[in-house]
């Protein structure tokens, strides 16, 4: 007799009579189920008829569902303290191993005559996992090492009777599985992913995500440099992550696709009837509690109105809910898959086949398709308590209304940074403005506006760039869009700064608006004030209309010292500001113009930073607030905003005197070297990271107009280690206080 193992179990349940196991149910409370899952044992082996099997499970699966439903339904926290003995007792007794037995067996069995599973089997066998994998831990992590299991899982993803179960089990797994798999490893992937509609392609979306991320992207501002510097020493080869994005990419026809799907309008999904048996499918699968949760509140608000509304009898009231529901939950439908292919098609335009992507979706008018759903969909006013989850209040950011807005943003951020395609954002008039602009100021157009495709940018009274400016404007001083708006307004001025893109937003406002958040409402939130201050440095730098402008409205002294204070409060949050303040004026004060003379002489913000003592006093505290331990992606512009500073020194010959400035200043400080010391090691860490083959300088040169040759030489020349040089930095550290040479490692 061949013994059932499961785990550290050894079962052997055809051994243990039937009375004794019944004897044994009532005292431990098993309800049944080593009994039944006895019978399914019997029923179940290669040469059986699997109908019985199917009796079998419908007696277990109410006595598990129940448990998931309480686990799903209520607050999460409270159901992960209650217990769950079906389940347990169901994994306990090798139920998982069993069921994963009956459904791989036909794919294991080389017999002519192969098992035929019915789909009503397979489905009931795939809640059966879920609800296991969902209230008894472990059981996820087991199946997720079962490699030949996942991959087996995708095929039965063919099938749409069976796909929703099979989707949201996959994601389950790949959500604890330690190692990614590989998109290359799924047979069939193309034919896969061409199998499906566009219902499925874009909950197929939701596993791909899983896929296609690096594992640790969330925090990834919060990594030290050091450590990723090293991480990268050791990974010379592409990420599984990175693999598995050009895997998605070769797959023909997956792009224009997903644009598709993104850029539909409600009215051209399924017909009402579909839609609501698909909805039937939802509500009776557990999984996208999001979902659910989201779709069946608003039914039961547009219920209880219609109910309200009508005095005539209740039959009346249902007649009306009928009819009217659809939309609304079309609407949320619409919004849940939309999320999931916004995030796909974010992470590829953040990827090493950037260029590729970013010509495919401008091929497949994403940008306009996005910008027809701006007010329907995107940005519509909505009741919040629809939207509101279990668990959670209606500002949270799992409100699948919220999450869309930050996904639309995030990828307009990851569109716009650092490429040409961003100039799609406007529409033709629009385009024709900016060209207006650089004639009237009598500079060349930027070549990329000249050579857009007109036959793909935004259609309609206003691009998207111009609507995302009106949404901002209108946005609560407190909402956490404000930070994800700033960041996609900044990506579309980052690069080489084009004087006609700063005109173009300084013209309908945009200044005045983030200079009244700042100081008028005086923002609190240290990542919106970071936005803001980022987007201000790019809004301005060169840009002496925008100086006058700032002037205008930071009109008084009191203003200007709220301004003031805000900058002081957080230097590595407004850093990038004051690089922007600084590099223009050194320009301004190199121009012979008339307008510029008057605009450096009243400017109150020129004329601070004109100080010599307040160049001093930023150099000073943004070298000190960093060292190389705790260099990060979102500090090291602190270093680079302090060898601005210096740079700009070294081209009117005052190095020498800014180095023995701060030499003065540690000693006021009673800490002599402390300073010079510090900015020492992080020079010679810059050096490591920013000369290193693989790193793009050009971000430093676009952002500052300095060649990266005239970089790397100042840095050179400051880390001389001739004592004699007033250039370096050696020469004005006492040797009782030389503290240089030491390794710097990842801790």
């Amino acid at each position: 007799m061949k013994l059932w193992t499961h785990g550290n179990h050894v079962l052997p349940p055809l051994q243990i009579t039937e009375a004794l196991l019944k004897e044994r149910d009532k005292q431990a409370k098993w309800n049944g189920i080593p009994l039944l899952l006895q019978k399914l044992y019997e029923h179940s082996h290669p040469n059986s008829d699997f109908s019985q099997c199917q009796s079998i499970l419908k007696e277990i699966s109410p006595l598990l569902s129940m448990e998931a439903m309480v686990y799903v339904t209520e607050d999460r926290k409270a159901a992960q303290e209650s217990s769950f003995p079906n389940t347990y007792t169901f994994d306990l007794f090798g139920g998982v191993d069993l069921l994963v037995e009956i459904l791989m067996r036909p794919t294991l069995i080389t017999q002519k005559k192969k098992q035929k599973i019915s789909d009503d089997l397979i489905k009931d066998c795939l809640s059966i996992l879920y609800n296991t994998c969902i209230c008894t831990e472990g059981v996820t992590r087991r199946l997720a090492e079962r490699n030949d299991f996942v991959l087996f899982l995708f095929t039965l993803m063919t099938n749409k009777k069976t796909f929703l179960q099979t989707a949201t089990l996959i994601e389950d797994i790949l959500g604890v599985k330690k190692e990614m798999i590989q998109l290359d490893d799924i047979p069939n992937l193309a034919s896969l992913v061409s199998s499906f509609d566009q219902q499925q392609l874009a909950n197929f979306c939701r596993i791909l995500a899983v896929t296609i991320s690096e594992l640790d992207t969330g925090s990834d501002d919060k990594h030290t440099l050091l450590a990723k510097n090293a991480q990268q020493k050791k990974n010379l080869g592409p990420s599984r992550a990175e693999i598995n994005q050009a895997t998605l990419l070769n797959i023909p026809g997956f792009i224009e696709r997903l644009c598709k799907l993104a850029t539909r309008k409600v009215s051209e999904t399924t017909g009402t009837s579909s839609f609501l048996q698909e909805l039937e499918e939802w509500y009776t699968w557990l999984d996208n509690a999001l979902v659910l949760d989201a779709l069946m509140r608003v039914a039961n608000e547009e219920a209880e109105q219609s109910s309200t509304e009508s005095s005539d009898e209740s039959g009346l009231a249902n007649t009306s809910t009928r009819t009217q529901l659809p939309q609304s939950m079309k609407i949320m439908h619409e919004i849940m898959y939309k999320l999931e292919v916004l995030y796909v098609l974010c992470v590829l335009l953040m990827g090493r086949q950037r260029n590729q992507v970013h010509k495919m979706i401008a091929e497949f008018r994403l940008i306009p398709g996005l910008n027809n759903l701006f007010d329907k969909l995107i940005w519509r006013k909505h009741s919040a308590s629809a939207l509101v989850l279990h668990g959670h209040n209606q500002n949270c950011d799992c409100s699948p209304d919220i999450t869309l807005k930050i996904q639309f943003l995030r990828l307009l951020q990851s569109f716009s940074d650092h490429h040409e395609n961003k100039y799609l954002l406007l529409n033709s008039q629009e385009l024709n403005e900016l060209s207006a602009i650089s004639h009237k100021a009598n500079i060349p157009e930027v070549d990329a506006v000249v050579n857009t495709d007109r036959s793909l940018v935004c259609d309609g009274k206003r691009g998207l760039l111009t609507r995302l400016l009106q949404v901002m404007k209108k946005e609560p001083a407190e909402s956490s869009f404000r930070f994800w708006q700033a960041r996609a307004v900044e990506s579309f001025l980052r690069g080489t700064t084009s004087y006609a893109d700063q005109m173009f937003l300084l013209k309908r406002g945009l200044l005045e608006h983030i200079l009244y958040c700042i100081v008028d409402s005086e923002c609190k939130s240290r990542d919106v004030l970071q936005s803001y201050f980022d987007l201000l440095g790019e809004l301005m730098k060169f840009n002496i209309d925008a100086f006058k402008r700032f002037n205008k409205y930071i009109n008084t002294d009191e203003k200007f010292q709220i301004f003031l204070n805000q900058i002081n409060s957080s230097l590595v949050d407004s850093n990038m500001l004051v690089r922007c303040i600084t590099l223009s004026l050194d320009r301004f004060e190199n121009q012979s113009d008339a307008k510029v003379a008057e605009v450096l002489s009243e400017c109150r913000l020129l004329s601070y930073m004109s100080q010599m003592s307040m160049r001093m006093s930023f150099l000073f505290r943004l070298i000190n607030i960093i060292h190389v331990q705790t260099l990060t992606q979102e500090n090291v512009s602190c270093l680079n905003t302090s060898l601005v500073i210096l740079m700009l020194a070294r081209r009117k010959e005052k190095l020498p005197f800014y180095l023995r400035t701060l030499q003065q200043m540690e000693y006021t400080e009673k800490y002599p070297g402390f300073i010079l010391n510090n900015f020492h090691s992080l020079l010679r860490f810059w050096q490591q990271h920013y000369l290193n083959k693989d790193k793009d300088s050009t971000c430093l040169e676009n952002s500052s107009c300095i060649s990266f040759t005239y970089w790397k030489e100042t840095v050179s020349i400051l880390l001389s280690p001739d004592r004699t040089s007033p250039c370096a930095i050696v020469s004005y550290i006492d040797e009782a206080y030389m503290d240089i040479d030491r390794d710097f490692s990842e801790e």
